[in-house]
């Protein structure tokens, strides 16, 4: 059950003329009173002698008895309270009980005051009710309101526990604001995707992904095609920002501009800077693009491409914040969880087509997850939001290849990192933001399940081309490194890929057992729906092996006893889809 609390209005009149009308947006069924200040209230709904004036002059009244220079400006005051879909059709005496408990609740009209404020409940639809109340009381004093929305949402999510309905997550505060009923039949009306809130704040965090300079910042908000507004003080700072969509306008055919705090709390402009004062080299960075290459010692086989190198280097970074985020303290956790999102949003950003949509998805949702009450410790983030900026820089990737295959080994980290952030805030107690993580979690496993099939149906086909000595051979070592662990990955399909991931390593110089029980102790694997699937990423991330082996040399039977190669042709067969 969701609260509204609408902006106030000076019109009493104005807002029950729209609650009994046909409606602008929705049609109007049936207008009528559920529940009022006083029994005796008249329903011009209901009662054909009854009319909207005297309605209105009964609301109003304790307003009209105070001298003109006392009265409030606006006085009107208007919350509308929704059911979820999937709730039951109440009735109207429930309604009225929910009515009463919300004028209680925010203080309009407080149980056995009888000096309370006037107000009236209309319903005029199965799912929803609007209360409208005067905000001058009977005795002449103000309401006390301090906290209504908040006290709003505490009581709707009794009235859920109370009435079985379903459950929504309490928040925090720190969400973004949702967008309007005016803004989602705008965006309705006008045929748009999303509201015009939704997908500005959308740009906003993909330009922000990795950015360490407000000149940046602009630089990439303009390119995105943004209209842009700065607020500046007359010596000269820059205070603020406000954006807008140029083919978003208002009545008089003017932009409609959002501010960044509007569009989310962690988008103003000094919210954004906090962001860069952790990056201690952040001016050297900002006049040229990184290279997205990693830092690290190049794989072997064929050089990757920019994008395989970026998502190379965000695995390893997300591999390391998954650590911070299972082990370091509150402050660092957040920070970490924030910067994920602006991996999530780079990803997004420059993924292949069939992975695009569910990465997308997953950054939308993660969204919520990146804000708690817990302050971030910026600077400790510095390697996450350097991964994002090499993923950004380094353009779109392919979905073939070394390209699509590190964006399966990228993404089965994200998935890891992002479920790490949900335990995290679910020990906090942040339902939403827990719920936001495990949400976007679902969208990157069907992400990596696009991205995994090909390059997964390679080492799988490569695995089952192994000799027998060289297949017993990983098996053993299998038993070594993960007893525990040794037969339910023997008994998954992507053993194989996994068995040829360790003949592979082995071949470049490494200790096939000693990456095995690294990659096994330093994290659970409880999430995984495929071991095997998440240790052949790991071990391959680990020793600097092809994500794609298509091209890799062959294991024939004498490389079993001397480690010669021949090469082999690409394949593309595919083995078992793997679910996350």
């Amino acid at each position: 059950m969701i609260p509204s609390i609408h902006k106030r209005g000076s019109e009493t009149i104005g807002l029950i003329r729209y609650f009994y009308g046909p409606g602008t947006e929705e049609e109007h069924i049936d207008p009528h009173l559920v529940a009022a200040f006083d029994p005796l209230t008249p329903d011009p709904g209901r009662d054909p002698k009854a009319t909207y004036e005297q309605l209105q002059r009964l609301l109003d009244q304790p307003v009209n008895a105070l001298p003109a220079s006392k009265r409030p400006e606006e006085h009107v005051w208007h919350l509308s309270v929704r059911a979820a879909s999937e709730d039951p059709i109440l009735s109207d005496e429930d309604w009225a009980a929910i009515a009463r408990r919300m004028v209680a609740a925010t203080g309009i009209a407080p149980d056995g005051d009888e000096q309370a404020c006037r107000w009236a409940a209309v319903r005029h639809a199965d799912d929803h009710i609007h209360i409208i109340a005067t905000l001058v009381r009977d005795d002449g004093r103000r309401p006390r309101r301090h906290n209504e929305a908040r006290r709003a949402q505490a009581e709707c999510r009794r009235i859920e526990v109370d009435c079985g309905l379903r459950r929504v997550a309490p928040g925090d505060g720190t969400a973004a604001k949702r967008p309007t009923s005016a803004e989602l039949h705008k965006a309705e009306r006008e045929g748009r995707e999303q509201p015009a809130r939704e997908e500005l704040r959308e740009t906003v965090r993909r330009a922000v992904a990795g950015a360490t300079s407000e000149e940046e910042f602009f630089d990439r908000l303009a390119s995105a095609g943004l209209l842009i507004r700065k607020r500046v003080a007359p010596s000269g700072d820059l205070l603020g920002y406000k954006v807008a969509l140029p083919d978003n306008r208002n009545g008089e055919k003017e932009p409609v501009f959002y501010a960044g705090s509007t569009l989310s709390p962690d988008l103003s402009l000094p919210r954004i800077r906090k962001r860069w004062s952790g990056d201690s080299d952040a001016a050297s960075r900002s006049d040229s693009a990184p290279s997205a290459g990693s830092s690290g010692p190049e794989p072997t086989g064929p050089a990757p491409t920019g994008p395989a190198a970026a998502r190379r280097s965000a695995a390893t970074a997300a591999w390391q914040a998954l650590l911070i985020i299972d082990h370091g303290d509150d402050g660092q956790a957040a920070a970490h969880i924030a910067a994920a999102g602006e991996v999530l949003d780079a990803l997004a950003k420059t993924s292949a087509a069939h992975t695009r949509t569910e990465l997308r998805e997953a950054a939308f949702a993660f969204e919520r997850a990146t804000r708690s009450h817990i302050k971030a410790e910026r600077g400790h983030d510095r390697a996450l939001r350097h991964a994002a900026r090499d993923l950004v820089y380094s353009g779109p990737a392919l979905g073939r290849g070394e390209d699509g295959a590190t964006t399966a080994m990228v993404i089965d980290m994200a998935f890891f990192l992002v479920t790490a952030a949900a335990h995290w805030h679910a020990k906090k107690g942040h339902a939403q933001q827990a719920a936001a993580a495990q949400e976007a979690a679902e969208h990157l496993r069907a992400a990596y399940r696009a991205a995994a099939d090909v390059p997964l149906g390679v080492l799988y086909q490569r695995g089952r081309g192994l000799s027998r000595t060289l297949r017993q051979r990983q098996t053993v070592r299998l038993r070594q490194a993960v007893p525990e662990l040794a037969d339910q990955i023997l008994a998954e399909p992507g053993w194989h890929a996994l068995a040829a991931t360790l003949a592979d390593a082995e071949s470049a110089g490494h200790d096939p057992t000693e990456l095995l029980t690294e990659a096994t102790a330093r994290r659970e694997l409880d999430t995984a729906g495929s071991i095997s699937d998440v240790l052949a990423w790991r071990l391959r991330r680990m020793a600097d092996l092809p994500a794609d082996a298509a091209r890799m040399p062959e294991h024939t039977p004498a490389a079993a006893k001397d480690g010669s190669t021949v090469r082999r042709s690409p394949s593309r067969h595919d083995g078992p889809r793997n679910a996350r």
